[in-house]
């Protein structure tokens, strides 16, 4: 594949920061191997099966994106010596353009270019979104309204992950013009209450709350003290867990949202059920307790189930 290791001294645009990103990047199999990382494929056999690169090119594109920065290696074995790559502080900060990239091409190139804030039960949206039944979630932290960072799963306890466009207080101005009239985003106020009124009910099953948005962390504080929310708003603001998943995404006053959908995570951080898309906001709570209330009589793969939305 020649024509990927170009210099960015070699780039007659010199002063163009898009020329010379693109002299770092290269070609559409760079963009691809930093999405496989961020979601967790960090070795090099995962990354060719997963890819269908030849071994040669990948590690041609493992070798320059270390070299440039965006990638360093870990060794995990010695003899022989073997490496995970990761991504550095360089490379975490592409998510957001993995993001953009992503929600361009759902709505412009496979869409009509409508803004929504949801998606059709049968889209390719929803087919992604359900196929992360039974993989396990990114190992990131993610800041909490107080700033100090949270995993969003684990810890030895069953997790509903719920992401949501942007909830704030009454009277704060942060909600983009027409976004009532957005499909699919009104509701999230509604949603974490409801979660909120059926926390005891969660915490009987063995289960805890987490709610997250791209909000910065200061206006998920302010909701959590509005609304008395009893469990964490965490805040993707970096698109670390959007770009990890490759979760759904809309674009409105010029801030990445999450378009509404609810994972059941299990103690391990494997996700075992799905709610996407969800239409009815209180609804789906009810939906995702009776689920977890199931849960114990299906055992092993049958488990590992995806949920359409209530």
């Amino acid at each position: 594949m020649k024509g990927w290791g170009v210099r960015r001294a070699d780039l007659a645009d010199a002063d163009c920061g898009i020329a010379q990103a693109l002299g770092v990047l290269g070609d559409w199999w760079t963009f691809l191997i930093v999405r496989d990382v961020a979601g967790g494929t960090t070795r090099f056999d995962p990354l060719q099966r997963a890819l269908g690169v030849s071994r040669r090119a990948l590690a041609e594109r493992l070798a320059g994106l270390v070299e440039h920065g965006v990638l360093q290696r870990r060794a995990y074995s010695q003899h022989p010596p073997r490496f995970d790559y990761l991504l550095t502080a360089k490379g975490e900060a592409l998510l957001p353009v993995l993001i953009a990239l992503q929600n361009w091409g759902t709505h412009h190139v496979m869409g009509d270019g409508d803004i929504t804030a949801t998606a059709a039960a049968d889209s390719a949206e929803a087919r992604r979104v359900h196929e992360l039944v039974g993989r396990r979630l990114p190992e990131v932290l993610l800041p909490g309204p107080d700033g100090r960072p949270v995993a969003p799963a684990g810890d030895d306890r069953w997790t509903v992950l719920y992401f949501f466009p942007g909830a704030f207080p009454p009277g704060v101005p942060a909600l983009p013009p027409g976004w009532g009239e957005i499909p699919g985003a009104p509701g999230c106020t509604l949603e974490s209450t409801t979660y909120a009124a059926r926390a005891a009910d969660f915490h009987a099953e063995g289960a805890r709350i987490v709610g997250v948005s791209t909000q910065r962390p200061d206006q998920l504080a302010d909701f959590v003290a509005y609304a008395q929310l009893p469990f964490p708003l965490l805040s993707d603001q970096d698109g670390r867990l959007a770009a990890g998943l490759l979760l759904p995404t809309f674009r409105a006053g010029g801030v990445e949202r999450f378009k509404r959908l609810t994972l059941l995570v299990d103690p391990r951080a494997v996700v075992r059920a799905v709610q996407f898309p969800v239409t009815d906001p209180a609804g789906s709570v009810d939906e995702m307790l009776d689920l977890l209330r199931g849960r114990s009589a299906a055992a092993g793969p049958a488990d590992e189930r995806a949920v359409g939305a209530g």
